[in-house]
Parts: structure tokens; C-alpha cells; sequence
């Protein structure tokens, strides 16, 4: 038997495979962090990719915002914002005159107090921090519609900036092909139209851009952060405990690309084959199912068809917080969930559009939940099979594919990108 280690929030799981199935097991390249975080974020500053110099950028402006992930996110913002703020300040831009904007996308607030803790007293003592308000229309700028029709809603608090700078980490992403760059803005700092509209428009042709740089969604989320007037980001590619490897900034289509190369040195895992089974571990995304489906997309691409998944997760928070109505029709069929947003029967766009990448993923795979945050009630209403243990869901999935079922274990799959030969 083969022992392996699953990451599983703050613990470690112990799987149990037989050595003869294994077929792989894939966890993100082992690469070593750059030894000072806070000098090779000075160093990326100090040699743009494409743009100017921070301080020639945002000289002579009266406002600032920065745009910065929450606590979903590994990016190392308490590290980042204060080299920024000291920048900014060289360049006759005081505090007074910026803020930080966090890009919820449509996630739940952050408190007070999370919001201490994931930024640091560096920032929070200098600086005003504010939630994206992506629920209060009042709050967001209507800019009209891209040439596709997408709706843009942005916080209006970045609309009237004079200088925006997004911050990020650069992962492979389902949706938009890869983190970062211009989905600072959207969905960052958008309203669920807009989030709603662009998601619907990736899962419309296919189940995952994963790993895609150049797509119709990449594309729009450019579009709506050049109308917003982003014109600068500071991305990061992390290794997997969340260390700083090393920083890129400037232009956000030239900078973030720099970086996509970069990343996919780091999460680009290169598997076999397609295995009859995969275990996807949703570290470190684990707070709710909202972030841990993100699990599902590379777990795709590494089985066959016909076969299971096995999706390992804690999410504390359960479901989704802001998302909780999506019970009601994520199990059903995708036409039906389709035909349900066309008509406008499922307001929901956003957790709409995930759906209805579930219920594809479906249609070619069986998938099975383990979940301590995730009632067997629930995950029977996500379409999902439940089970009380990894060892209890594999014995099952060998019973379902035979003894000579292959396995892949993929330890952080929702920052991972199988690669297949050829």
C-alpha cells in the first residue's frame, strides 16, 4: 500500500492507495521562494514589464485605489500594500488619498477582524480597506455593455479613481484560464451582472478554459478592466504553501502574461494519463464549496470518461454563504439549467453558470464528495455522492471500476494543471 498525504485545511489526510493502481501522484512543482518577499516585489517595481515606473504612472493623481484579493486568496497583500503606499508616497501621493478596495467577486464580506488579519496593522493603520459592494447597485457604475453584450457594473469607488493598480496571484483558473491580471476587476470588483454574464459566456462552449491564456473570456475580463481604467497590476506566482517565488508588474496584459509562463512552471503537473479514478484535494481553496468546486476542472482533465472523482474538502462554511439558493437547481440537468437562465427563471446567473459546468462535468463523470462542512443532504442536492471517508469513497469507486481501476491523487487541484502527453 501506498500512503499518501492530502493537505485538508489546517490537518493533513492519510490515503491509502495500492501501489499497483496508482498511477500518479501529481502535487505543484517543488520550487524554492524567493528568500526576501518585500525585495523582489521592490525588484518587480523597479523594472516594469511594458508601463511606467509606479511613481511616473499615478504622478499628479488626487485618488488612488488599489485593488486586492480576499481571503480566498494566498496573495501576500500585507507584504505588497505597504511597498506600494511607500511608492505612492514618493511620488506626492499621501495616504489620505488612497484605499484599498477588496475584490470580493461575489463572495461574503470580510469583517473587521478578518480583514486585520489578512491585511496586516501595516496597511489597516494607514490606509481605509473597503469590501466591494457588489450587492448595492447605489454603489456601482453603470458603463454600459462590451461588444458582446456584457453588462459592466463596477464599483464606483474604482470608476472614479485616478489611478487604479490591481493586485493578484497568478494560478490556473477554470474560468478565465488563469488568475489574476484583469480579473482583479472582473469579477473582482464587479456587480453580479457582469460576473454573471462572463462566467455564463465560458460555460456556454465548454466545461473549463484551465490553462488557456488566450480566450473569449480573458478577452472580455480585458475589455471591462480597460473601460474601468486599470492600466496597472502587481501579480505573484506563489509556491504551494503560499511562498513568494517571484513578482511581476506593469502593463496587465503584458506584466500577467510574464507571469502566466512563470506559474505554469510551478502548477503545470505533468500526469501518464487518464486515470479511472482521481482524488482532488481542494487545498487550498477550502472554505466553502464556492471555492473548492475549483477542484472539479482538473480532476476533468485527468479522467477517462465514465469515471469518478473524488472531491476532498472541509469547507467550514459549507455550501456557499451568498450562493445558499443554488441547492435548489444544481442537481438537475444541463439544458434544464440552461433553458432555467434563459428564460430568467434562475436569477441567479453566477452560481447559475457553475451549475451548469457541474452538470456537464456529469455527464462524463461520477462525483463523489468528502466533506466534514458538507451535510450528505447537501451533497446529495449538488448531484453529488456522499461518503464519510476517503477509504469509504475509493472502496467504492474500486467496486464501481474493477480491481485494476488506475489512480491519480491530485493534492491541490484547484491550483493545478494536468498535462497529458502529446
Amino acid at each position: 500500500m501506498k500512503n499518501l498525504v492530502l493537505p485538508y485545511g489546517d490537518k493533513e489526510l492519510t490515503v491509502r492507495i495500492p501501489a499497483r493502481n496508482l498511477l500518479a501522484y501529481a502535487t505543484p512543482r517543488a520550487v524554492a521562494p524567493c528568500p526576501d518577499p518585500a525585495a523582489e516585489i521592490r525588484r518587480a517595481l523597479e523594472h516594469p514589464i511594458g508601463a511606467p515606473r509606479l511613481g511616473d504612472a499615478a504622478r499628479g493623481a488626487k485618488s488612488v485605489v488599489i485593488l486586492a484579493d480576499d481571503l480566498t486568496r494566498q496573495t501576500p497583500s500585507h507584504i505588497i500594500i505597504p511597498i506600494l503606499l511607500d511608492e505612492l508616497n514618493r511620488a506626492n501621493i499621501q495616504d489620505a488619498q488612497i484605499s484599498v478596495l477588496i475584490a470580493l467577486g461575489t463572495h461574503r464580506p470580510m469583517t473587521p477582524e478578518e480583514i486585520n488579519a489578512h491585511f496586516g496593522s501595516a496597511v489597516t493603520s494607514r490606509v481605509r480597506v473597503i469590501n466591494s459592494p457588489w450587492q448595492d447597485s447605489a454603489q456601482l457604475a453603470d458603463l454600459g455593455a462590451t461588444p458582446n453584450g456584457t453588462p459592466i457594473q463596477i464599483a464606483r469607488r474604482a470608476v472614479d479613481a485616478d489611478f487604479l493598480i490591481g493586485l493578484g496571484s497568478i494560478v490556473p483558473h477554470h474560468i478565465s484560464g488563469y488568475s489574476a491580471g484583469a480579473k482583479i476587476v472582473q469579477p473582482g470588483i464587479s456587480g453580479a451582472a457582469t460576473t454573471g454574464a462572463t462566467h455564463l459566456f465560458s460555460t456556454r462552449t465548454r466545461r473549463s478554459y484551465l490553462g488557456l491564456v488566450e480566450s473569449p473570456v480573458r478577452a472580455e475580463m480585458e475589455t471591462i478592466a480597460d473601460r474601468v481604467g486599470l492600466g496597472t497590476i502587481l501579480n505573484g506566482v506563489l509556491d504551494a504553501r503560499g511562498r513568494l517565488v517571484q513578482a511581476f508588474y506593469g502593463d496587465v496584459r503584458r506584466a500577467f502574461r510574464a507571469g502566466v509562463a512563470r506559474s505554469r512552471q510551478v502548477y503545470g503537473v505533468e500526469i501518464p494519463g487518464q486515470a479511472d479514478i482521481v482524488i482532488a484535494g481542494s487545498h487550498p481553496c477550502d472554505i466553502e464549496f464556492w471555492q473548492a468546486h475549483k477542484s472539479l476542472y482538473p480532476a476533468d482533465l485527468a479522467v477517462k470518461d465514465g469515471g469518478t472523482v473524488i472531491v476532498v474538502t472541509p469547507c467550514p462554511e459549507g455550501v456557499a454563504v451568498t450562493h445558499r439558493e443554488m441547492l435548489e437547481f444544481t442537481a438537475l440537468d444541463a439544458d434544464t439549467i440552461l433553458a432555467r437562465i434563459n428564460d430568467g427563471t434562475l436569477r441567479d446567473v453566477v452560481s447559475g453558470a457553475l451549475a451548469l459546468a457541474w452538470a456537464k462535468m456529469r455527464q462524463r463523470a461520477h462525483i463523489y464528495l468528502v466533506s466534514d462542512g458538507i451535510s450528505s443532504d447537501d451533497a446529495r442536492a449538488l448531484a453529488f455522492t456522499p461518503f464519510a471517508s476517503v477509504d469509504d469513497a475509493l472502496a467504492d469507486a474500486f467496486k464501481r471500476h474493477g480491481d485494476d481501476a488506475r489512480v491519480i491523487v491530485l493534492t491541490h487541484a484547484p491550483d493545478m494543471l494536468p498535462i497529458l502527453p502529446g
